[in-house]
C-alpha cells in the first residue's frame, strides 16, 4: 500500500503530464487531502466514497480540485503501486474535466455523475 507522500508524487507526475489549457482558471490548484470523504447518500454496507472533488467560486476561494487519500486507500488500498497511479489519474482527469466544462458551461459529466449516483441508490433499494 502507498502512503501520502507516495501518492503526493505520484499525482505531482500525473499533473505534469497534463496540457498546460487544463489549468486555465484553476487559480486553488490541486490539493491532496488526508481525508476519508463518505457520499452524504452513502450506506453503511455498501459505502460510496468521494475520491475527488472539483469546487469552484465557493466561499471565494476560486476554483480547485481536491484528492482525498483517505478514501482512496478505503476503496483501493490492496492495489499495487502501478494501478494506483492509475486509479489517481483517472479521478484527476474526472475533476478536471468537471473544470473545463464548467468554463465552458456544460454539465455533460455532472449529469453523468447524477445517473450513477441514481443507480448506487436504486441497488441500495434491492
Amino acid at each position: 500500500m502507498i502512503n501520502i507522500d507516495d501518492a503526493k508524487m505520484m499525482l505531482d507526475g500525473i499533473a505534469d503530464e497534463l496540457p498546460e489549457d487544463f489549468y486555465k482558471s484553476l487559480n486553488g490548484g490541486i490539493i491532496l487531502s488526508p481525508e476519508t470523504k463518505l457520499h452524504p447518500a452513502s450506506d453503511d454496507v455498501r459505502p460510496l466514497f468521494i475520491l475527488g472533488e472539483y469546487h469552484y467560486e465557493r466561499l471565494g476561494l476560486g476554483r480547485y480540485i481536491i484528492i482525498y487519500f483517505g478514501s482512496f486507500t478505503r476503496t483501493f488500498g490492496g492495489l499495487t503501486p502501478e494501478r494506483m497511479r492509475e486509479k489517481l489519474r483517472n479521478t484527476l482527469l474526472h475533476e478536471f474535466t468537471h473544470h473545463l466544462e464548467s468554463l465552458a458551461g456544460e454539465r455533460g459529466l455532472a449529469a453523468k455523475d447524477a445517473r450513477e449516483l441514481a443507480e448506487y441508490r436504486r441497488k441500495l433499494e434491492e
